[in-house]
């Protein structure tokens, strides 16, 4: 985290102020459409593996017509994907355990050291005490940024709402960053304003291209809103952009690791069991629909970058299509489909001057 978290603050501040360069400019021209074959092909895998029954396709659906058409915001799918997985666990359970089965087991490499059958050693078996000690900790470290925020800059405040918005964003990343970046967008560009589509899409393009997990696309966010809108002067908008990039990245990743260590003990407990599984299946299920909903959300911003009225880019789609051909047919993994459509956004803008 720590590495992304000073790569990303450096690649945001380079986009900011060097954005409109030729080079640069060319360079994410190119990665755009190929970060839409990205997400593409992300539904996709996630989807072969989850979506095994007409029940879980019929989830898929509904979360897409849901986020797509209705606008219904993520907390509220991811509550109704655990409601209809729970239900469904108990009404039909054998549509319910896919998610939760191993391979086929046709390669055998020995016996594992630590399998199903070992019993958990003592430091991972579930312990209230342990569980209300985490909680504490927890809540101390998660009030005492939030309320020096709050007396400093008000609740009102750009640095306070952030924190406040991303801490409600790590609690609902079911399925990863390619779930929860809607809701991302919808907080950040629809409802508070701090980028603009254009900007989301670009800050998903640096998180591709960089070491560590892909919701660190949040660093960007955090930098990008802070620096256009500097709560420390128009002088200091460097300093502004960097304290809300590691705040943001601070109350993103504390819930999460709050979670892992609270949370681990009691997943070891329920294992296998249908109704703790069930809901987290039916939640896989809706992902795949919202991981779709970005997948066109962000072809629409490429490809017609000013609308449907503007024109058609028929460079982009050209380089998307040939991302998704790497991608699905050749197999290539990601930074090698994000350099070669680097260079051909490249070779195209440069050849347009």
């Amino acid at each position: 985290v720590l590495p992304s978290l000073f790569i990303l603050i450096g690649l945001s501040w380079v986009y900011i102020e060097f954005g409109n360069v030729p080079v640069v400019a060319g360079i994410f021209y190119g990665i755009k459409p190929a970060v839409t074959a990205i997400v593409v092909h992300a539904a996709h895998r996630i989807g072969s593996r989850a979506l095994k029954n007409g029940w879980l396709w019929a989830i898929a659906a509904a979360s897409f017509v849901a986020i797509f058409a209705l606008n219904v915001p993520f907390p509220l799918i991811v509550l109704a994907a655990a409601v209809l997985g729970y239900i469904g666990g108990k009404v039909l359970p054998d549509k319910f355990v896919t998610a939760g089965k191993h391979g086929s087991g046709k390669a055998s490499y020995g016996p594992a050291l630590i399998d199903d059958d070992t019993p958990p050693p003592a430091h991972a078996r579930f312990r209230w005490s342990y569980l209300l000690k985490l909680i504490l900790i927890g809540a101390a470290l998660w009030m005492l940024p939030m309320g020096l925020l709050t007396v400093i800059f008000g609740w009102q405040g750009t640095l306070t709402q952030m924190g406040w918005f991303f801490t409600k964003a790590a609690l609902l990343t079911f399925g990863g960053a390619y779930a929860v970046l809607p809701y991302v967008y919808q907080g950040a560009v629809g409802h508070y304003g701090w980028l603009s589509p254009t900007q989301m899409i670009d800050g998903l393009a640096l998180g591709e291209t960089t070491p560590g997990p892909l919701i660190m696309v949040v660093t960007f966010v955090g930098f990008i809103g802070s620096y256009i809108h500097p709560m420390f002067g128009t002088d200091h908008p460097f300093l502004a952009g960097a304290v809300a990039a590691v705040l943001v990245t601070w109350f993103t990743f504390l819930p999460s690791f709050l979670f892992i260590l609270a949370g681990g003990p009691l997943v070891e407990s329920t294992h296998n069991e249908l109704k703790f599984t069930a809901p987290l299946t039916g939640i896989t299920a809706a992902v795949v629909g919202v991981i779709l909903n970005l997948a066109l959300f962000f072809g629409y911003h490429v490809l017609w970058p000013n609308g449907f009225g503007g024109g058609f880019e028929w460079a982009s789609a050209l380089i998307a299509a040939a991302a998704a051909i790497a991608l699905f047919y050749f197999k290539r993994g990601v930074i090698q489909v994000l350099v070669m459509s680097a260079l051909a956004g490249l070779a195209v803008q440069l050849s347009m001057r």
